[in-house]
């Protein structure tokens, strides 16, 4: 599932007459950034869940056809990101689902990190999985930090300290069971990371690569500017180029 019902105020103007995930970064759309993702890591069905601007994003996507996109309509009420999820999943069978948020993406390093998120999930220990990045691979993010992580991967929260070596990078494992086992229509995903850690049941996986957050409009450039630069330095002489599905058109 990619998370595109936000209302992105903090795009504005841009946002005044184009819902968020349709900005673009170096001439693709953030949500068309995401479905690439998603399609180059093998996913083959995808909700996309509207509400601000909804028919600009429908007409965007009718002519996709990798992944099969379903759209899950909150036109009448915005249920914030886990109850945006939960709705999206109401009628599917238990199983393991991959979410992306809209505003962000990443250029992968030496792995696909979708693969890798992928392999690294485990129902039997998990709860939730998130892909973490780094504050020297962020762009567009001057936060304090969200999680210390311990050997084992399990993320705690960043807490009273003043900074935490790890940022959530938009992409979570979790499974439709945990989804459907929460109470409230309306939550956020931020809410079942605390019920994940309460059980010990929250783990992290580190980026490999390069997070872009595209919250405003100066981020834009900002982000275009990293990815050249990030490209160049992988296609020098002795260097690794990253993979291609997140490359810039």
């Amino acid at each position: 599932m990619v998370l595109s019902a936000g209302l992105g105020t903090r795009m504005r103007p841009i946002t005044d007459s184009i819902p968020k995930p349709l900005v673009e970064v170096h001439g693709k759309t953030l949500l068309d950034r995401a479905l690439d993702t998603l399609a180059a890591g093998g996913v083959r069905r995808c909700f996309v869940n509207v509400h601000y601007l909804a028919e600009q994003i429908e007409a965007h996507l009718e002519p996709r056809t990798a992944p099969q996109i379903l759209i899950s309509d909150e036109r009448q009420e915005l249920l914030d990101s886990g109850g945006g999820v939960k709705k999206a999943i109401l009628e599917e069978p238990n199983g393991p689902i991959l979410i992306l948020n809209g505003d962000s993406f990443w250029v992968d390093g030496q792995q696909a990190n979708i693969d890798a998120i992928n392999a690294a999930w485990n129902p039997d220990a998990m709860d939730m999985l998130l892909l973490v990045a780094s504050a020297e691979q962020a762009v567009g993010f001057d936060g304090p930090g969200d999680f210390f992580m311990n050997p084992q991967g399990q993320l705690t929260r960043r807490g009273e300290a003043s900074s935490a070596p790890f940022i959530y990078a938009g992409a979570i494992v979790t499974t439709i069971d945990f989804l459907r086992s929460v109470g409230e229509a309306k939550i956020s995903l931020n809410q079942l990371f605390d019920t994940a850690i309460q059980q010990n049941r929250l783990y992290g996986l580190p980026l490999d690569g390069l997070w872009l957050h595209v919250g405003t409009p100066a981020s834009i450039a900002e982000a275009e500017q990293a990815i050249d630069q990030y490209t160049a330095r992988s296609a020098a002489p002795g260097a690794n180029a990253p993979n291609q599905p997140n490359q810039p058109n």
